[in-house]
């Protein structure tokens, strides 16, 4: 926690500032260890201070490290405590609230919105975040393996799904909370399969469907994320040759990880195979991303990026191919950077077939 704490300091004075106010729980738990409603301060002298209503400081002096707890008042009560501590330091803060940060402004004159300390910061995992990350990749190993033993024809996405997440839930795995969807897992069998995001639904498993599971799950306040398409019994002769594309597709982009590399070149990698196969236009996504304490989080690996990989950054490699109203493929690792690369799931990319 010391060396995190600072990190952060190191990359806020990058930006002028000498002092971080964190109102996201991502940011406060790599800052302070506790994850729940505070706010969180990290002062230039390292000294580290929880802000939190009083139901909330009972966890906050449990789970936190090195941390002054002060109780205050949710709302104004918790913001007038920030101020009286640092309303004279130059102040970067992660507040994205409009109303939160213009009060903060009348106190605080020398303060900046950023949450580019933050996320430079956890862009490189130290060595306790890369254990954890590692578990939970064996833990979605051992989801695949449930659902190569458990899917079947006439199942609801929603049933296996059911199925997965108590697993999850019995080894401390949890939803991500993410917004952008409604469900914790990603199912979708035949058509469904084409929409990269699908929803989990009541459709019924059928015989030549492609089922595109992607299980991205939180351990111990981790992400981890990982896809695996499966085949119900025999395939078409077209889906059967986009999913080998996909296959040397994802090889190639993971043998083309290591550090100094530019994340754009992954992306080319994957992208460029896709496209000699004559099926670029049906590769709709970026290649992948970073994760660590949110979904997605940097670097960017995508043709925009303009980040070169470093050494124990944690990205994932998922090229895809989707066919409108047919099927669609993904098959996605996460992994840490090294000059050899750590792939951190095991499960076959073989094509496995109910």
């Amino acid at each position: 926690m010391k060396q995190r704490r600072k990190n952060l300091l190191k990359s806020a004075q990058k930006i002028g500032c000498d002092t971080l106010v964190t109102f996201e729980p991502e940011n406060l738990f790599y800052m302070t260890g506790f994850w729940g409603e505070a706010i969180g301060l990290l002062e230039k002298n390292g000294k580290t201070t929880i802000v939190a209503p009083e139901l909330e400081v009972g966890r906050a002096r449990e789970e936190s490290e090195d941390c002054d707890i002060i109780t205050a008042e949710r709302g104004t009560g918790l913001i007038s405590s920030v101020v009286k501590k640092i309303k004279k330091n130059r102040v970067c803060t992660d507040c994205q609230n409009y109303s939160i940060m213009m009060s903060l402004k009348k106190s605080i004159p020398k303060i900046k919105s950023s949450t580019e300390p933050f996320y430079n910061s956890r862009i490189i995992k130290d060595q306790k975040e890369i254990q954890i990350l590692k578990k939970a990749s064996k833990i979605i190993d051992e989801m695949f393996e449930i659902c190569s033993k458990k899917m079947k024809v006439g199942q609801k996405e929603s049933e296996l799904q059911t199925i997965l997440m108590t697993y999850a839930m019995e080894q401390q795995m949890f939803d991500t909370g993410y917004k952008s969807t409604l469900n914790p897992l990603i199912i979708a069998g035949g058509p469904n399969g084409a929409l990269p995001h699908a929803q989990v639904t009541q459709r019924k498993f059928k015989t030549g469907d492609l089922v595109v599971t992607d299980l991205t799950l939180r351990y111990k306040g981790y992400v981890s994320d990982a896809t695996r398409t499966f085949a119900m019994g025999k395939i078409s002769s077209q889906a059967n040759e986009a999913y080998e594309i996909v296959k040397e597709s994802q090889k190639l982009g993971l043998k083309s990880v290591k550090p100094n590399v530019d994340c754009k070149d992954i992306d080319s990698a994957c992208r460029n195979y896709i496209d000699e196969k004559n099926y670029g236009p049906y590769f709709i996504h970026s290649t992948g991303h970073g994760i660590g304490l949110e979904v997605h989080e940097l670097p960017n690996v995508s043709y925009k990026s303009e980040t070169k990989l470093k050494e124990n950054m944690a990205i994932t490699v998922e090229p895809g191919i989707y066919i409108e109203d047919k099927f669609g493929i993904r098959i996605e690792d996460s992994l840490i950077v090294k000059e050899r690369p750590v792939v951190m799931h095991k499960f076959t990319k073989d094509l496995v077939t109910i």
